[in-house]
């Protein structure tokens, strides 16, 4: 679906943030602690000083004990607002490495962005009232990060339609050949116990295999998840129109600039591949 290729094409250039040097540089000089501090808070900046209970709610497949690691405590060293300018400002200055001219590619990326649907979307919600920055990069980011929670805001709830967990969600990716556990479980905080607990659980549904393999009624969920996602994400598809082929004509080139950078490392947790 061309939601789907909407989505290959975007989240390379939004994931820029989590790998490159400059924003980890930022969160240190904002006054953050490591990595996964900087990460939570920068990437929750939007919503204010949320707490650990809705945090670990809206990014679901984070084990609950590792965002309660760094929030609130994240909101005693740097404010949302101080975050979120630093942010905003070292993506502007990683994506100069790779970009030039992103006017036109900008624009339809708005006009994607400013068709979004909100209701039961709250990430991509808070980076919508996000006010544009002057940067032409870090205005481009901001609008493939309004897209990219809007994607995901609702591939949560077609998770949770389906009666999947945040780890159980995960390990149908993982099921499908997508990931694999080493890619996933030191990023996302599970103990083996717990991640062993969610594979049982997806067994017992006919879920998965004695190898962790999708059966054949994983790869139907599976695939269900994923077409009610796109169908969840087609808003912005829709109000461009004709106008989204050029928007991929852009976008795949400066995504494949990326990651073949090596700023956004293949293979990711994200499970970002090359458009």
């Amino acid at each position: 679906m061309t939601a789907r290729r909407l989505w290959a094409a975007v989240e390379p250039l939004h994931a820029v943030v989590y790998f490159a040097p400059e924003t980890a540089e930022a969160a240190k000089a904002a006054g953050l602690r490591g990595y996964w501090m900087g990460y939570f808070a920068g990437r929750l900046a939007p919503l204010g000083p949320i707490g650990p209970e809705p945090a670990t709610a809206m990014l679901f497949g984070f084990a609950p004990a590792m965002v309660a690691r760094a929030l609130p405590d994240a909101w005693s060293f740097a404010s949302p607002a101080a975050v979120l300018g630093s942010r905003l400002e070292a993506v502007g200055s990683a994506l100069r490495a790779v970009a030039d001219d992103v006017s036109e590619l900008s624009a339809l990326l708005w006009r994607a962005a400013e068709a979004c649907e909100f209701g039961g979307r709250p990430l991509a919600a808070a980076w919508a009232a996000v006010p544009k920055p002057a940067d032409p990069l870090s205005r481009l980011w901001l609008a493939t990060t309004i897209l990219r929670e809007h994607r995901g805001d609702g591939h949560v709830l077609a998770a949770v339609h389906a009666g999947l967990g945040g780890l159980e969600t995960t390990l149908t990716h993982i099921g499908d050949g997508v990931i694999g556990r080493a890619d996933v479980q030191p990023h996302r905080g599970w103990s083996d116990p717990q991640w062993d607990a969610a594979v049982d659980r997806l067994r017992t549904r006919g879920t998965l295999d004695a190898d962790g393999r999708l059966t054949d009624a994983g790869r139907e969920l599976r695939h269900r998840l994923e077409d009610d996602t796109d169908r969840l994400a087609a808003a912005p598809v829709t109000a461009l129109g004709a106008d989204v082929e050029r928007l991929l004509q852009l976008a795949v080139p400066l995504a494949r600039a990326v990651l073949d950078s090596g700023v956004v490392p293949v293979p990711n947790p994200m499970g970002v591949t090359r458009p």
